[in-house]
């Protein structure tokens, strides 16, 4: 025997509304148990960046040369207190003692594969930095002098630190004298 029309809509409307309940009352549940561990500890897959108030910045002066360029580690650790992300190049340039820029800005090298690098609370990361002797390059273009320091960015932000470190500089922009690789795992 077949239910008037008026059961049949009034039926549908208790199945509908009998689903949008189980959604309301089971989604969340379920959206916890899929993020969670078995231990019951929510993940967060989303790391922060590192921020330059959270890195410290330095130079390992343990050089390696080659074909007139000098190559030293510019490394990066993470005092946070959690892990952070870096990706990409360092900003890198060579300054007076008044912190004056000298020349051009680091150019960026492909020697290394641009990745995101997690680093956990005092971890560290590197990027190979390149100082070709300014003797290679004419006097007139490069116009050879000491630089103080390096000025450096952490990737992809806009805060600078000072590295302390007399070297061959060009004072003329130009002449690429700095080189840099993106950062990877020490």
């Amino acid at each position: 025997m077949l239910k008037p029309r008026h059961e049949m809509r009034a039926s549908r409307r208790t199945v509908v509304a009998g689903a949008i309940t189980v959604a309301l009352i089971c989604g969340p549940v379920l959206a916890a148990a899929a993020s969670s561990t078995p231990s019951g500890a929510t993940l967060n897959p989303r790391v922060p960046s590192c921020t330059s108030a959270e890195l410290v910045e330095w130079l390992d002066t343990d050089a390696n040369g080659a074909a007139g360029t000098i190559y030293y580690k510019v490394e990066f650790t993470n005092l946070s207190g959690h892990s952070c992300t870096l990706r990409g190049y360092p900003g890198v340039s060579g300054i007076r003692l008044g912190g004056a820029q000298l020349g051009s800005a680091a150019s960026r090298s492909v020697g290394t594969p641009v990745k995101t690098v997690t680093l956990g609370n005092g971890k560290t990361a590197i990027s190979a930095l390149g100082i070709t002797e300014v003797g290679n390059f004419p006097a007139s273009s490069c116009h050879p002098t000491t630089a103080a320091g390096l000025r450096v960015y952490a990737p992809n932000q806009t805060a600078a630190k000072t590295i302390p470190f007399p070297f061959g500089a060009c004072a003329k922009p130009g002449d690429l004298y700095l080189s840099i690789q993106a950062v990877k795992l020490s």
